[in-house]
């Protein structure tokens, strides 16, 4: 290198060759000129590297000013001994002096002096107290144990109910009340207690526009003029596919509830239950999986209750037997609904499906329920899969058909309807035959007696008259013996 070669400045507005040498001999060390470069340049780099640090610090603090506590945080992370004396609470201010003889001005910070005799004499600080914890029982299986840390049973009575939880009764009188108190002062307690207005923690509040179109869609379902038809099956669509109404599930599924329970022998209104039940599972923007519990006893009703519609007396008329059709029709509508519910929501409660054949096998070896029962009974288990119809109904058939079907008070009109419907279910069962082999060689003494062996005379005679007799046979026992 060139003895009167210039060292070049760094990108920065100091000059470290110049800062390192003035440094070097204040310490009284003799630098050359290559190792002050050197030096110089490194020291350099490791100032980048804290501002970078710390700049990154200032970026994920969501601020655009930097501040020395992003220095400080740099330094540590670069496992450098942090800066001491600044503190970002009061802004710093800078005072100008001049120095030399040229009038160089010089930035420094002011620095507060403190009088150290005001010091020593000023009061010291509270010394704060140290974090302590205790325990205790507030309540061991729901009675407050007598501890100093819990309240006496006077001072709880004394508090409102309000306050201290308790549980008041519809006239406003206190449940956990002393009831050795005379009876003016009870009377007197009820009076201030119905006075006092219990809010809600939380509200549910609706928009006006979804008020006026709760009420203006309720008012076209329970309508029966003809007019409003059109405006029924409207209602009904916008249920089906518009978004937006999950606020309003709660008070539809209420709606649904209370018609069900209060109109019973209305059919109408009742197949308008169940096609507004369907309209909210088919939307798909509608979350139901929390309502499914309470959509299930509107479903239920209406498949098993002893009676919906007119009370039909005489089942020999032509005209009775029309109106039971319609009403075994609203039974084969909720049964559709049901098998869907539960395909679509069995996953979520693994318990659905087990207690709905529970319930439907209980109603339908009941020998007290009505036609319409055992049919909705016969239509639950159906749409339950291959699987309840194997290992729930076919074994409980034979019973069922004797205890509960002959022995009963039926007329001959309700066997037949109950009788097709059992032949209907175990022809879903049925297996094609593969072979063009005769029904009648096929189906032999040995396997009539075991098909009256498990479904009894009548059952099995009237499988035997049917022309797919043998497809039946076969799915009845598939697996079990070769037919």
């Amino acid at each position: 290198m060139e003895t009167g070669s210039k060292i070049p400045l760094s990108h920065s507005l100091w000059s470290p060759h110049d800062t390192v040498k003035d440094v070097a001999e204040s310490l009284g060390i003799a630098l050359p000129e290559e190792a002050a470069k050197n030096l110089a340049m490194d020291v350099e780099y490791r100032i980048h590297e804290i501002l970078e640090t710390a700049i990154k610090f200032m970026r994920h603090s969501k601020r655009k000013l930097l501040m020395t506590t992003d220095i400080n945080h740099a330094l540590k992370v670069l496992n450098i001994e942090p800066l001491y004396g600044y503190d970002n609470s009061q802004p710093l201010v800078f005072k100008e002096a001049l120095v030399g003889a040229g009038g160089q001005t010089l930035y420094y910070i002011d620095d507060n002096e403190i009088e150290f005799e005001k010091l020593i004499n000023q009061e010291l600080p509270k010394v704060p107290r140290q974090a302590t914890f205790t325990a205790h029982w507030l309540a061991i299986e729901g009675v407050q144990p007598m501890v100093p840390q819990n309240p006496l049973p006077s001072e709880i009575k004394s508090l409102p109910p309000i306050l201290r939880g308790a549980t008041s009764s519809m006239l406003g009188s206190d449940i956990l009340a002393d009831e050795s108190k005379d009876s003016e002062s009870s009377k007197e307690k009820k009076v201030t207690e119905k006075e006092t207005e219990v809010k809600p923690l939380v509200k549910h509040v609706l928009s006006k526009e979804l008020k006026l179109y709760f009420d203006k869609v309720v008012e076209v379902l329970i309508s029966t003029e003809s007019e409003k038809e059109i405006l029924k099956n409207a209602a009904l669509n916008s249920l089906k596919n518009d978004p937006g109404l999950h606020q309003l599930v709660p008070y539809f599924i209420q709606f649904v509830a209370e018609q069900i329970t209060n109109q019973l022998r209305n059919i109408e209104v009742l197949s308008t239950m169940l096609e507004v039940i369907s309209a909210l599972v088919d939307n798909k923007t509608i979350f139901l999986d929390p309502y499914v519990h309470a959509l299930m006893p509107c479903i239920l009703t209406l498949l098993l209750a002893k009676r919906i519609g007119p009370v039909l007396k005489d089942l020999d008329d032509i005209e009775n037997q029309e109106l039971l059709k319609n009403q075994l029709a609203v039974r084969e509508f909720a049964a559709i609904l049901l098998e869907h519910i539960i395909k679509v929501y069995g996953s979520s409660y693994s318990t659905l499906r087990p207690r709905v054949t529970r319930t439907l096998l209980r109603a339908l070896l009941d020998s007290l329920k009505p036609i319409g029962t055992h049919y909705g009974a016969l239509l639950g288990l159906k749409n339950m899969g291959n699987e309840v119809i194997k290992l729930v109904l076919i074994g409980n058939l034979k019973v069922w058909w004797k205890s509960v079907v002959e022995d009963g008070t039926k007329s001959e009109f309700e066997k037949g309807i109950l009788l097709s419907t059992t032949i209907d279910i175990l022809r879903s069962l049925k297996v094609t035959n593969e072979d063009d082999i005769s029904i009648d060689s096929e189906i032999n003494n040995e396997i009539k007696d075991k098909l009256k062996d498990r479904l009894g005379d009548k059952l099995s005679n009237a499988i035997l008259e049917q022309d797919d007799a043998y497809e039946i046979i076969r799915g009845l026992f598939f697996g079990e013996i070769v037919v």
